[in-house]
């Protein structure tokens, strides 16, 4: 309907507004964040920030190798479970640790 000389429902302007301009994800961002600083605690969130979830996997920047190690072999199965029980609505099914320059 763009570009189209008659006039659009409201409702379907302000959809392709939030869409165009990136709103939504901005409120998905800061909801993940809220969300993984809630299962995570206030620790583990300022070395380990959640990036994006993407067909079901929430990638996860964690600061250095031996928190990425401590994370994949004894976290990984309750932040995963924690994620699934407090936030179904973000249909998280695998969590991926990434090595970054925090």
């Amino acid at each position: 309907m763009a570009g189209s000389s008659e006039p659009q429902p409201l409702s379907l302007a302000l959809t392709e507004l939030i869409l165009l301009r990136g709103y939504a994800r901005v409120r998905g961002d800061e909801e993940l964040h809220a969300a993984w600083k809630s299962i995570a605690g206030d620790d583990l969130a300022k070395r380990a920030k959640p990036m994006q979830i993407v067909k079901g996997t929430l990638s996860v920047s964690v600061e250095g190798a031996a928190l990425m190690n401590e994370l994949v072999s004894f976290q990984q199965a309750e932040l995963l479970s924690l994620l699934k029980q407090q936030f179904p609505h973000l249909n998280v099914r695998r969590l991926k640790f990434r090595l970054s320059g925090m």
